[in-house]
């Protein structure tokens, strides 16, 4: 099943490259609000909540309340199912730099020169102001980038990090979505068994995040643990202040789907001990 990861950029035409792309492929688009509906739902937040969260606005209450590692992981998580689903482009919210190392993910970033964007933002918006314009696109970039540095490590303006780059002040859309469609459909990016399992393993891996995030209350540290998921192997490791076990997390780990062992090196050390 087709998987596509794109890059959202403001006036870059991105979009609609994504919806011609989707519509060649017979493909699900899954944008910006939808993402964010089901984040917010999770998190059993409001949807404005979560938008300002992950625009970086949202106010100092907020971001305790939400926690940037909790919302890491549930971003991933959601990115993760949709991906496993097959058939999908998940346009923006970091899937490019989460699903990278998929090789039947196919990573694209669609770019474009300030003045181009600014040029099709004034257009389709109404307005004539380009300096404020130019400084809306900015922000809007900035806040991109500050969020997939918080969520992913990652710097989403590399060219590197992608598969194909494609700049819309020179190429068309349809151009655009041409050359997407071949290499989608090219051999390449063709599902395999161990493209699959590699998948599979990162779901396996969200699944864990979010189970261990539920005993974390029972560590004073949090759960302090580091997860590796190989061939649907699960090894726990690491070192973790409290007197506890995980063995309930671990009885709920075995029912996740396509876990075939559990190796558990977690260490607990009492939170007085000077460890």
């Amino acid at each position: 099943m087709t998987v596509i990861a794109m890059t959202r950029e403001m006036g870059t035409l991105g979009k609609d490259v994504a919806a011609e792309l989707a519509e060649a492929l017979h493909m699900e688009v899954v944008h910006q609000e939808l993402v964010e509906h089901h984040l917010a739902e999770r998190l059993q937040l409001g949807e404005s909540t979560v938008h300002r969260f992950l625009e970086g606005n949202a106010s100092l209450w907020e971001r305790w309340k939400i926690g940037s590692d909790r919302m890491s992981r549930y971003t991933a998580e959601e990115i993760l199912e949709l991906a496993n689903k097959g058939n999908v482009l998940i346009r923006g919210w970091g899937a490019a730099q989460l699903l990278r190392d998929v090789s039947h993910v196919l990573c694209v970033r669609v770019c474009a020169p300030m003045s181009f964007r600014v040029s099709v933002m004034l257009e389709r918006l109404g307005l004539s102001d380009e300096r404020s314009m130019r400084h809306e696109i900015e922000r809007n970039d900035n806040g991109h980038s500050r969020v997939i540095q918080r969520q992913f490590n990652a710097d989403w303006r590399r060219p590197e990090n992608y598969d194909i780059v494609l700049n819309t002040g020179f190429v068309s859309v349809a151009s655009c979505v041409s050359v997407i469609q071949q290499l989608a459909s090219s051999p390449a990016y063709k599902e395999t068994p161990s493209s699959r399992g590699n998948l599979i393993d990162k779901v396996i891996e969200a699944e864990v995040r979010k189970i261990l995030d539920a005993f974390a209350p029972d560590t004073p540290y949090g759960s302090g643990i580091d997860i590796s998921v190989s061939k649907g192997k699960v090894v726990l490791s690491g070192v973790v202040g409290g007197t506890g076990s995980i063995n309930g997390a671990i009885g709920r780990i075995q029912k996740i789907d396509g876990v075939t062992d559990i190796e558990d090196n977690v260490a607990f050390v009492p939170v007085n001990s000077g460890v």
